[in-house]
């Protein structure tokens, strides 16, 4: 389909074009245990697994980070900016918040994607703004852990692999 490959403006090498970082922000490592009825039973064990075995398929590799702290998730991303060939991300209650994960993202060249496992829209109204949605190339919302793995066909997608 034109148009939905993503050009980067710096020429990587189709190895780290590969390499999709996964970021996970405060509460997501209680997966599974916190209200399982909203975030679902799975744990981010169980996402991670799913989305490694998943990205095999795709021609893709992962790369898993969580943190608690705000400032963990910001080093994540930085960390991202030379290696990660695209981003997942479920920044959690930062979303709502995080004027500097935002402009953490924003500095990337890489395609960005938004996942949150609950519908955000359903619950309460603080939880209905998203600072990361303004740079995210695509945001899944409310299709439990398997937004995950929507979130890495929709990557392999726009960077342009095969058996998308």
């Amino acid at each position: 389909m034109p148009g939905t490959e993503v050009r980067l403006k710096n020429s990587r090498e189709t190895p780290m074009r590969r390499l999709i970082h996964v970021i996970n922000g405060p509460n997501l490592n209680l997966l599974g245990t916190r209200q399982p009825e909203v975030y679902s039973r799975e744990t981010l064990a169980d996402v991670e697994r799913d989305c490694r075995a998943l990205a095999k398929t795709l021609d893709l590799e992962v790369v898993f980070h969580q943190s608690n702290l705000e400032g963990g998730v910001i080093e994540f991303i930085h960390g991202a900016q030379t290696k990660a060939g695209g981003v997942i991300i479920n920044a959690g209650a930062y979303t709502h918040t995080s004027i500097g994960i935002y402009d953490a993202l924003k500095i990337l060249d890489v395609p960005i994607i938004e996942v949150h496992i609950s519908n955000i829209h359903q619950r309460e109204e603080f939880r209905h703004h998203s600072y990361i949605s303004r740079v995210a190339s695509g945001v899944i919302v409310g299709c439990g852990a398997q937004g995950y793995q929507l979130a890495l066909h929709r990557m392999a997608r726009l960077l342009g692999n095969a058996g998308t």
